[in-house]
C-alpha cells in the first residue's frame, strides 16, 4: 500500500547526480502480454515508443527495448482465428524488434480436467486466466536468471484499462462482493502491473488509427450470454447515457476502495495475529472473548483469514463468515462452510478447522535419545540428562517446566524404565476410553485422562492428536505432552538421571 509521499511525489526532477550503484530495475525483464487485442496491440506500442509507468519508482518512463518481451498464449478455442491471432503478435513484436514466446495450451482440456487447482468443468474463462499468468510467471522467471537479476525486479504487464475495471466492479456488484471484490482490478499485485488503468478502450483504439496499426477482434467478447460480455455490451451503453464518463469515475472509486480495503487488511492482519491462541496447518484457534469485542469490520476479516489459513481454496460467502461471527457473539455451537472448513466455540475459542481433517492415528515407539514427527506437523522428542553436581532435582524439573511453559518436563529416567547406558524406548499414542494416570500435584490420586483433557479445556475433535507418552502400549502413563506428567515419575531427591521430554514444531 503506497505512502502519500510515494503515491502523490513528482517524478520528473531534472539534473539528478546519477548512482554508481547497480539498479536492478534497470536491467529486470518486462513482460508483455499481448493477445492481439486492440488494448494488447496499443500495450506493446507504447512500451515500444512511448513512456509508462511500470511502478518501479521511476514515475513514467521509457523502457529500454532489450528489457521487453512479448509473451502470447494460444488456448486453442478458436481453431483458425487463434492460429492467425498468433501469427498477427510474432509479426507486431518483429515489426517492434522485441523477442515474442508463444504458448499453446489446451485450455478447455485442463477446464474439463479440473486442474490448475479448479473443479472439473470449471469456467473456461477463469483457467484460461490462470494459464496466461503462470505461463507469465515462468517467462518472467527464466528472463530474471538469464540477467541474473532477483525475481522481484521483473514486471508482467496486462493491458487492462478503465473500461475493463468499471465492467469488473459491475460484475462482482451484480454477484455480491465486499470491498476487495468492488475494489476490482488493482493497478499492482506483486509483479503484475496494469499500466494502461486511466485509459479508456476507445483512446487506445484512436491511438492505433492514428499510427496506422490494425488489431484482431474475438467474436466471442459479443456474446451476451457470458457476464462480462453482457455488462460491456448491456449496461454499460445505459450508464453512459446518465454519466459520459462512467469509466474514469467507477475507476476512481475503485482506486479509493483499494486503499482502504490494504489499509483494512494490514489492521485485521495485526489483529488476527495477536488473537491467535494455537495453530497448526489444519487448525486455528482464536481468543474468542477478544474477537467478539473487535469491530464487525475487523472481525470479518480476521475469521475470513482464519478460515482461508487452514482451507486456502474454500469458496468464501458473506453468509459464511457472518454464521461464524454469529457463534463468536453466542459463545457457542457450530457451523460449516461447503468444501470448506468447520467452525466452533468451544472452551472460550474460536476453533477453524479444514473439513476432514482429523490427522493419522497417534501410534509409534519414541527412542531415547531421539525424535519423531507426529501426524499433526508437531515433533516430540526425547533425552537424557545427568543431574548437575550439587543441584536439586525437583528445583531443577520446577524451573525447567516455567521455562518451558509446560512443552517440556524433567522426569525420573529410571522410574521410565530407562538407564544411560542402553537409553530405551517409549509408547506414544492417543488417550483411550478408561486410560486414568496419577496427575503431578494429586499426591498419587487418580484421574481419568478424559477428564484431564477435558479440564485442559482440549476439544473434542483435537484429542486423538494429544500424545500419551507411557512405558510401553500397554504400560503406565509417563505424560500427557503440554498437558501433566505422572506423579509417579516426578523427579525425586534420590534422581540422578533425568528424561528430558518436550514438544513443539521444527
Amino acid at each position: 500500500m503506497p505512502s502519500v509521499s510515494r503515491r502523490f511525489a513528482r517524478t520528473d526532477q531534472r539534473f539528478q547526480r546519477p548512482s554508481s550503484k547497480r539498479d536492478d530495475s534497470l536491467r529486470a525483464p518486462v513482460v508483455l502480454m499481448v493477445s492481439g487485442g486492440a488494448d494488447s496491440t496499443a500495450l506493446l506500442l507504447l512500451a515500444a515508443t512511448s513512456e509508462l509507468d511500470i511502478d518501479d519508482g521511476r514515475g513514467t518512463a521509457r523502457i529500454a527495448r532489450e528489457r521487453l518481451h512479448v509473451l502470447h498464449v494460444n488456448h486453442g478455442l478458436r481453431g483458425l482465428d487463434a492460429q492467425e491471432d498468433e501469427e498477427f503478435v510474432r509479426e507486431l513484436s518483429a515489426r517492434f524488434g522485441i523477442p515474442c514466446t508463444v504458448r499453446r495450451v489446451d485450455v478447455a482440456g485442463l477446464a474439463s480436467e479440473g486442474a490448475l487447482g479448479q473443479q472439473a468443468g470449471s469456467n473456461v474463462e477463469n483457467v484460461g486466466r490462470e494459464v496466461r499468468y503462470r505461463e507469465a510467471t515462468e517467462l518472467a522467471n527464466r528472463l530474471c536468471r538469464e540477467v541474473d537479476v532477483p525475481r522481484s525486479a521483473a514486471r508482467i504487464l496486462t493491458a487492462h484499462t478503465a473500461d475493463d475495471r468499471a465492467e469488473t466492479f459491475l460484475m462482482n456488484a451484480i454477484r455480491g462482493s465486499g470491498p476487495a471484490g468492488l475494489s476490482s482490478i488493482p493497478r499492482r499485485r506483486n509483479r503484475i502491473v496494469r499500466p494502461l488503468l486511466d485509459r479508456t478502450h476507445e483512446e487506445l483504439c484512436d491511438l492505433l488509427r492514428m499510427r496506422g496499426i490494425v488489431w484482431r477482434e474475438d467474436l466471442t467478447n459479443a456474446d451476451t450470454r457470458y457476464l462480462r460480455a453482457f455488462v460491456r455490451h448491456e449496461v454499460m451503453p445505459l450508464l453512459r447515457e446518465r454519466n459520459p464518463r462512467l469509466s474514469s469515475s467507477v475507476s476512481a472509486s475503485c482506486d479509493i476502495l483499494s486503499d482502504e480495503d490494504a489499509y483494512m487488511n494490514q489492521v485485521a492482519s495485526r489483529t488476527y495475529r495477536e488473537l491467535v491462541r494455537r495453530s497448526s496447518p489444519t487448525m486455528v484457534a482464536l481468543d474468542g472473548a477478544r474477537l467478539a469485542a473487535c469491530e464487525v469490520a475487523i472481525a470479518r476479516r480476521v475469521v475470513r483469514k482464519a478460515m482461508l489459513a487452514v482451507c486456502p481454496d474454500a469458496r468464501l460467502e458473506a453468509r459464511h463468515v457472518n454464521r461464524v461471527l454469529s457463534l463468536v457473539a453466542a459463545g457457542a455451537g457450530s457451523a460449516s462452510t461447503p468444501m470448506g472448513c468447520d467452525a466452533r466455540m468451544e472452551y472460550g475459542l474460536l476453533f477453524v478447522r479444514a473439513q476432514g481433517e482429523k490427522g493419522g492415528p497417534l501410534a509409534l515407539w519414541l527412542d531415547v535419545p531421539g525424535s519423531v514427527a507426529l501426524p499433526d506437523g508437531r515433533r516430540l522428542s526425547a533425552r537424557l540428562v545427568q543431574v548437575p553436581a550439587g543441584s536439586s532435582p525437583e528445583a531443577v524439573a520446577r524451573a525447567h517446566a516455567v521455562e518451558w511453559a509446560g512443552q517440556s518436563v524433567l522426569l525420573d529416567a529410571v522410574a521410565c524404565g530407562l538407564d544411560l547406558a542402553q537409553g530405551g524406548r517409549l509408547w506414544v499414542d492417543a488417550a483411550a476410553p478408561g486410560d486414568v494416570m496419577c496427575p503431578l500435584g494429586m499426591h498419587g490420586q487418580s484421574k481419568k485422562l478424559s477428564d484431564l483433557l477435558n479440564e485442559a479445556k482440549v476439544p473434542a475433535a483435537d484429542r486423538p492428536q494429544v500424545p500419551v507418552v507411557r512405558t510401553s502400549p500397554t504400560g503406565q502413563v509417563v505424560w500427557v505432552a503440554g498437558i501433566r506428567p505422572d506423579e509417579r515419575v516426578r523427579t525425586l531427591p534420590r534422581t540422578r538421571l533425568l528424561l528430558e521430554l518436550g514438544i513443539g514444531r521444527d
